[in-house]
């Protein structure tokens, strides 16, 4: 039937506490509805809106709030359905076997089918309403397709009408052409997913699912429909507030205009008029909005508006649209302290947000009900997040359009492509690049009129990236009104080196968080930490394996370990400049089990009021930031000696005598005895064997310096080797919170912390004594690597991390466990509780000690 947008309604801000109402839903096995022929298949686990969906109300909303019409029919429902063969004709006018309930993907247990198919045919028939008069009176008839996922070829009536690939955009075809007379309309629509077999964007689709990656979802996965319009009509509304000129860019897209047509645009604040502007169609106009009211996450105000196509010729409207706009700025800008910060409406507000990955185990990409797609966000909101990191996906219009009524900032994730291109020598392909560029040009034309969304992510931790640097700047020149984060998680993984482009240097640290620091042209985020844990029986996907990057053992041990990480941000926001963070993630999502909610959003995991209370405080002290003091840093011990000194020269025994301090160094699994650099050394045979000094020798939060010779053995092919190797560290909880080091990922010398590494430019020859030593300076917020006396690297890492383990000679700890156990022999190891200078370094290398 036709259906009509309803009036727009600002909506109220969401209170503090948060009530969650889910009604446990339970499926028998599979059965038939009456007359569909669509069965009811048994999902891996039911969420509140299972079932909810039935073939007469499948995600029955209007679809694109943003250029509404009142006429329009929605083609959700019972489809026909068939696998595909490889060059097979269309099956015009042959029923199908199978029944599919569209939009949802062939995979999910809703569709009907449940199982995964790479090529696949749709059919179902549909009336044109007779009052829609199409061919009469200049009506053309629009079909719509929201997202088909990937390669999609559609006949009406067994005419070809349009061929279109990617799986996150819309498509449109006019297919009044292809009508015949009266009564019953054939559509039949094939498709060919490659899936992770092709090279297109696929986001964290795999087949099958595992780990971090998650079942597919092909075929039709967004809603169906179809609308009259006239041969002149408006196809998009590119919309842009500027503040600066309390006015809003807006561009009229449209087609198939006549001599003496032009376009109309009107802004409303209910029902009075605040603007007007006419002009050319596909031109940019400038409707000015005196006195705006300014869109903000604890005021999402939205203007109405209206837009038509006018003959003036004959005075009248000959096509007219509604939609909706918000007034907001989102750019770089100076805080308080003075660092680079991400700003709203001109000011600094800190973005807290989760990582939201909208998959679901009863539709998979495509939420079961339009109240299910708005729950998550909901929820969000009411945790007292102010942003959302929309995760390696792209949602249907009507996500944004929630998040634009509810007040969430959104980052927008370009879909990835797959992360390995033996094909090509580990790199994307021309064809697959041009393809990828092709595809996120559409999602920012399709998306930029969106209120919520202020950040553009075209690539993730290296999945699938290159050229980073021009992709950034592309993105930039398509939308130059919001933010680019030109690769989240560039310090990961397979992430290209740091481009430097973009607006934002984004870091990902598990557990973390990190403390990333803003230059004067980027601010700085943590685009992904946390992932803490936590089994609820009867609501994983796979019991046995079920994971997450540190698991908890009730609730309530992990709340106290949000708000500890919590805590820690609020420093970093304070201290280090940090202007945004994503806490990973929304919901549990198939194996991994570290939401606040379960996969199922049956059961939730945190006590909800204190995780808002902390995140909530962290946006409430954006206003303070430069006010805040640092704290003031106690200025170490004086002189060359230290707080504590290993010369290894007893070369006997299992003690090492501390020659400054009183804490002697007990040899531990079997370590011995060889020659030092001076006197003898410490002998280790990388496996198990190190000295403990028996206390915390360092406060690992403020200043300090660890120095030592090291040699090296030969792995057996003229290098250290590919292993990790510890030369002094200091354990903490899980893990060291520091390592002076041989990064054998890199095959250098390094001083580490975990996520970031100080590292020397070559490598080091085995056999041969090296002067290693590592400065922790609070104060600037920097780690730096020195070898041989000489500054050889320096990383940005604003916050130490706490510790309360011993400091330990030749190995470091990491998940708990004690790793990277030195080959090789260590001599003279110094520990300071202040940052040495560089002549200080120098003096000791001289030294010998």
């Amino acid at each position: 039937m036709s259906r009509k947008l309803p009036t727009w309604r600002r909506l109220a801000v969401l209170g503090s506490t948060v009530a969650v109402a889910l009604a446990t839903v339970s499926l028998g096995a599979a059965s038939a509805e009456p007359s569909t022929g669509w069965k009811r298949l048994t999902p891996p686990l039911s969420t509140p809106w299972t079932g909810q969906v039935s073939p007469t109300n499948a995600l029955p909303e209007y679809p694109r709030p943003q250029l509404t019409r009142d006429k329009w029919q929605n083609l959700n429902g019972v489809w026909q359905f068939a696998a595909a063969t490889a060059g097979q004709a269309p099956p015009t006018g042959v029923d199908l076997a199978e029944r599919i309930l569209v939009p949802y993907p062939v995979e999910s247990a809703l569709s009907g089918i449940m199982r995964h198919e790479t090529l696949m045919w749709y059919r179902r028939t549909f009336e044109v309403p007779k009052d829609w008069k199409i061919g009469k009176s200049d009506q053309r008839l629009l079909m719509h397709f929201q997202a088909v996922d990937w390669d999609a070829t559609v006949y009406v009536n067994g005419k070809k009408v349009t061929q279109h690939t990617g799986a996150y955009d819309a498509f449109s075809v006019d297919v009044t052409d292809a009508l015949k007379g009266k009564g019953p309309q054939e559509i039949v629509v094939g498709v060919a997913d490659p899936n992770d077999t092709g090279t297109q964007p696929l986001g964290k689709q795999r087949k099958p699912g595992d780990g971090i990656f998650y079942t597919p979802s092909s075929g039709i996965w967004q809603t169906v429909w179809m609308e009259p319009t006239a041969s002149a009509r408006i196809d998009r509304l590119d919309m842009t507030p500027d503040l600066a000129t309390s006015s809003l860019g807006v561009t009229v897209q449209a087609s198939g205009l006549g001599r003496g047509q032009s376009v109309e645009v009107v802004a409303y604040n209910g029902k009075q008029v605040v603007g007007r502007v006419t002009g050319a169609a596909n031109t940019p106009l400038k409707l000015r909005v005196p006195n705006a009211h300014l869109w903000t996450p604890d005021d999402p105000y939205l203007y109405d508006l209206k837009a038509r196509i006018v003959d003036r010729g004959h005075g009248k409207s000959v096509d007219e649209v509604g939609s909706y706009f918000g007034m907001r700025s989102i750019s770089l800008g100076k805080g308080a302290d003075g660092k680079t910060r991400m700003l709203l409406n001109g000011k600094f507000i800190m973005q807290v947000g989760p990582l939201d990955q909208g998959f679901w185990p009863d539709g998979i990409h495509t939420a079961p009900t339009d109240a299910a797609l708005k729950f998550d966000l909901e929820q969000e909101k009411a945790l007292g997040f102010n942003m959302v990191r929309k995760h390696i996906k792209v949602e249907p219009d009507r996500w944004y359009y929630h998040a634009d009524k509810l007040g969430l900032l959104v980052w927008q994730d370009m879909p990835a492509m797959k992360t390995s291109w033996p094909e090509n020598a580990g790199q994307p392909t021309p064809a697959a690049r041009a393809n990828f560029e092709s595809e996120l040009h559409r999602m920012i034309d399709q998306h930029k009129s969106f209120t919520s969304i202020v950040t553009w992510v075209p690539f993730n931790e290296g999945w699938g990236d290159y050229e980073v640097g021009r992709i950034a700047d592309q993105v930039k020149a398509w939308d130059p009104s919001r933010l680019v984060n030109a690769e989240s998680g560039v310090n990961c993984c397979d992430s290209e080196p740091d481009s430097g482009k973009g607006d934002i240097y984004d870091e990902h640290n598990y557990l973390g968080p990190g403390s990333p620091t803003p230059s004067a042209t980027r601010a700085a985020a943590v685009g992904e930490f946390g992932g803490l844990g936590l089994k609820v029986a009867g609501h994983e996907f796979d019991p046995a394996g079920s994971f997450a990057y540190e698991m908890e053992p009730d609730s309530a041990t992990l709340t106290s370990r949000y708000l500890q990480l919590q805590d820690r941000l609020l420093l970093a926001e304070q201290r280090c400049g940090t202007s945004a963070s994503v806490y990973t993630q929304t919901t549990d999502v198939e194996k991994e089990v570290n939401g606040f909610f379960t996969y199922d959003r049956q059961k939730t995991k945190m006590d909800f009021a204190k995780v808002r209370q902390a995140n909530r405080a962290l946006i409430d002290a954006s206003g303070s930031v430069g006010t805040t003091p640092g704290g003031n840093l106690p200025p170490g011990t004086p002189g060359p000696d230290g707080i504590a000194a290993y010369a290894f020269d007893e070369n006997q025994g299992t003690v090492a005598d501390d020659s400054v301090g009183a804490h002697d160094a007990a040899l531990v699994g079997g370590a011995a005895w060889t020659a030092g650099k001076s006197g003898s050394a410490l002998a280790l045979n990388g496996s198990g064997q190190f000295a403990d000094t028996g206390a915390a020798l360092l406060d690992t939060t403020g200043n300090y310096s660890v120095a030592a010779w090291v040699k090296l053995n030969d792995s057996g092919d003229g290098t250290a080797g590919g292993a990790f190797q510890t030369v002094v560290s200091q354990d903490g909880g899980d893990h060291s919170a520091f390592f002076l080091q041989y990064s054998g990922a890199d095959k250098r010398l390094a001083f580490s912390f975990v996520g970031t590494r100080a590292l020397a430019p070559t490598a080091p020859v085995p056999g041969r004594w090296y002067h290693v030593a590592g400065v922790r300076d609070a104060a600037t917020g920097q780690v730096k690597l020195y070898v041989d006396g000489q500054l050889a690297a320096t990383k940005d890492a604003c916050l130490g991390e706490a510790s309360t383990g011993h400091t330990v000679i030749g190995r470091g700890q990491f998940g708990g466990n004690q790793v990277d156990h030195l080959n090789g022999a260590i001599d003279q190891v110094r520990v300071y509780d202040r940052a040495l200078s560089d002549a200080d370094v120098s003096a000791l290398f001289t030294s010998g000690k």
